[in-house]
């Protein structure tokens, strides 16, 4: 792999009950092979994690494989009808199975602070998004489920490394409104990873230096 290049990681999630199909594993899918001028002198590498619980060891463990410039996460709220980008994660977890059927037992994620605020530009990827005309706005409030879990352990992970992070949450039953409407999603969020891109300097994994 080229360390010149700036290595970005995006995550997505796989179905869970009532979601056969998540949208948000399709559009990390199409980001990791879209073409883009602002992104030729990127590295995407895509993962999709299953709906579990203990797929937060796994994205952990891949972070660490990985060593990425920036991370892109993404899920899907079914209750929302903007694309929101999450300002920060909140340790604390609800008492909702995953797919598996698992709940967590302690309502804390991890030993650590309350909450973790987002390491990215917030202000750059709303614009980003808004460019291409997406219903778009920022949230305090990631929940208590797998996608507020996923964020506050990357964010813990890369605190004090120059890795901007972000979780977007995609808004619920995206397939109902078409083709056009996820070719809308990955044109904006293509633009989002540009914003990532852009703010680091071709460093070639200079954060994760011991």
């Amino acid at each position: 792999m080229d360390r010149a290049k700036r290595r970005i990681l995006i995550c997505g999630f796989g179905p869970f009950p009532g979601v056969p199909k998540n949208p948000s594993a399709a559009v990390a899918l199409r980001l990791g092979r879209i073409v883009r001028p602002a992104l030729t002198e990127t590295e995407r590498h895509v993962e999709i994690l299953p709906t579990r619980w203990a797929a937060l060891d796994q994205a952990e463990a891949r972070v660490r494989e990985q060593r990425p410039d920036a991370i892109l996460l993404l899920g899907i709220a079914a209750r929302r009808r903007k694309v929101c980008v999450e300002a920060r994660a909140q340790n604390a977890a609800g008492a909702f199975p995953d797919a598996g059927g698992t709940t967590l037992t302690a309502r804390k994620l991890a030993e650590g602070p309350a909450e973790i605020r987002s390491s990215a530009d917030l202000p750059r990827l709303l614009a980003a998004l808004r460019a291409s005309d997406l219903p778009t706005a920022l949230s305090r409030d990631a929940g208590r489920y797998l996608c507020n879990g996923l964020y506050y352990r990357i964010l813990a992970l890369t605190a004090g490394r120059d890795v901007p992070v972000v979780f977007v949450h995609l808004p619920g039953r995206p397939e109902a409104r078409g083709r056009a409407w996820e070719d809308r999603l990955v044109t904006g969020l293509s633009g989002c990873l540009a914003v990532l891109s852009g703010r680091l300097s071709g460093r070639g994994g200079a954060a994760w230096a011991e």
